[in-house]
């Protein structure tokens, strides 16, 4: 009896724990197989990454309810990965980016990419979801996909017209829309229906209706969770002398952290436990990124769906999520047959319903209404995607969000003020850098060469080098033609002392 008591004070929440490591292995068993035949490897890889994310990352500091594992936002990346360097490679890629990832947690960065723009993350979410549904629409039907964003979605068209003219599918796309039609109905069936998670409900009944009626579809290969394994070998490690490989290490390091820390983010708005400890995060992403890639799997991240399935199923302690782990290798282990029988329009169905609820529509229409500089960024960020690449386009939207924050910085307003006699006086208030220059200098030369002037600088926050300088040889040049020369009352943060030899007069604001 004490002993039994003793247990059950050890672990206090072991109960509900345990119900929601089951729900979490539910929801993420689907989306293991999903994501690994979407990213063109075997079925087994996406597997080995979401028992590492539950038993190796989950035993890690960092969050302690959100769940890892391979995510739908790496899937485009990882697809043309292997396309280009072949599958051997990816585990040095997967290898390289965890210990980045931990040299950066070891470097405490971890809170830096909380600094990046959410419009840039929320784009590169956007591009990833289109180029994921234009390429399962494909798979659907079970076509094959052109290699390009752009080429994914121009040649949809010409996929439905071949589609509609073959009978096998047809099937097949009926299957993949069916998938989703459970999907999104199971939201509105009663609660106790929903404790089967719908993406699970959707691949049985997809299952069960294929054996059923014998459709003509394409099902998952099995190869073996052991045989799938393949660590890298000597002529992977060589591909490291690829700038292009390179490329790709950082943009996998640089996704997968930003990725996973904004979900950690989210995740603790969804529970009053611990809060995240960034830099110990990022270090247990980097040990389960390293252990992955030497496995030759997937790569992972923290994923939002598996984190508030585990939240809102009552986890406690990351118990939970080391108990999936266990259940994912059990599965693994003891019935990789029955992955056999699961239909990959199915899957495809899966990822199309993801790929839809990346695309952050209500958040960009409200953005438009109210920063519609931001919302261009996000826009633009998912457009270069799918016309580019996802490293590229997430450039590219970096980029835009930099410019935007040095145009905002050089926010300035120029207000003159003209009674007819006496001097004219001119207000400047805001940030005067050299991006404004040009039209303060407009402003100033279009002023009357023969009237004194009185320039006010109190209402500045910021005076650069080049616009100090500008407005000393600008009052320069007009106290040189003989008139009074220029008042110039200095910003009180920014003031520095007149030269002698300088006509501007100088007087500091009043108070």
């Amino acid at each position: 009896m004490s002993a039994t008591v003793s247990r059950i004070s050890k672990y206090p929440f072991l109960r509900q724990d345990f119900a929601a490591s089951l729900v979490v292995f539910l929801v993420a068993l689907p989306l293991c197989v999903g994501v690994a035949v979407a990213s063109g490897v075997p079925a087994e890889l996406g597997l080995i990454t979401g028992i590492v994310g539950g038993i190796v990352t989950g035993l890690l500091p960092g969050s302690s309810l959100q769940v890892s594992g391979p995510a739908a936002g790496l899937t485009v990346l990882v697809y043309e990965a292997v396309d280009t360097y072949g599958l051997p490679a990816l585990g040095v890629i997967v290898l390289a980016a965890g210990l980045l990832q931990l040299g950066m947690g070891a470097l405490k960065l971890g809170r830096w990419f909380r600094a990046i723009s959410l419009s840039v993350v929320e784009g590169m979410l956007a591009g990833i979801g289109l180029v994921i549904i234009a390429g399962q629409l494909y798979a659907a039907a079970g076509l094959e996909a052109p290699a390009s964003g752009l080429g994914k979605i121009a040649g949809l068209p010409g996929a439905a017209a071949d589609a509609f003219g073959s009978t096998d599918a047809l099937a097949s796309l009926a299957v993949g829309a069916g998938t989703i039609v459970v999907m999104v109905g199971w939201k509105k069936l009663p609660k106790q229906a929903q404790t089967v998670p719908g993406a699970l409900a959707a691949v049985v009944l997809a299952t069960l209706a294929v054996l059923a009626f014998g459709l003509p579809v394409a099902t998952v290969e099995v190869n073996g969770l052991f045989d799938s394994i393949q660590p890298p070998g000597a002529d992977a490690f060589g591909e490291l002398a690829s700038v292009g490989i390179i490329g790709t290490i950082i943009a996998f390091t640089l996704i997968a952290s930003a990725e996973s820390l904004f979900s950690a983010a989210a995740v603790d708005r969804l529970h009053n436990g611990p809060r995240t400890e960034y830099n110990k995060e990022l270090m247990a992403q980097g040990a389960g990124n390293t252990i992955c890639g030497v496995l030759g799997a997937l790569p992972m991240t923290a994923v939002i769906v598996r984190s508030s399935a585990n939240v809102n199923a009552g986890a406690r302690t990351k118990a939970s999520r080391v108990m999936h782990g266990v259940w994912l290798l059990l599965f693994a282990a003891l019935l990789p047959a029955a992955l056999a029988y699961i239909p990959l329009p199915a899957l495809a169905g899966i990822l199309v319903h993801a790929g839809w609820k990346l695309i952050p529509f209500r958040p960009l229409v409200t953005l438009w209404r109210t920063h519609r500089g931001e919302a261009l960024i996000l826009i633009v960020t998912a457009l270069s995607i799918v016309a580019v690449n996802m490293f590229e386009g997430v450039l590219i939207g970096l980029a835009l969000s930099v410019v935007k924050t040095a145009w905002d910085a050089s926010h300035l307003k120029t207000e003159i003020v003209d009674k007819g006699a006496g001097p004219i006086q001119v207000y400047l208030s805001g940030n005067a850098t050299f991006l404004r220059l040009p039209k303060i200098l407009d402003s100033l030369e279009s002023l009357p060469q023969d009237r004194p002037i009185e320039l006010d600088l109190s209402g500045l926050h910021h005076l650069d080098h080049a616009c100090r300088t500008a407005l000393e040889n600008w009052a320069e040049r007009h106290s040189a033609t003989g008139t009074d020369p220029v008042k110039v009352t200095e910003p009180a943060r920014v003031a520095a002392p007149a030269r002698a030899e300088e006509p501007a007069a100088v007087t500091e604001p009043a108070g």
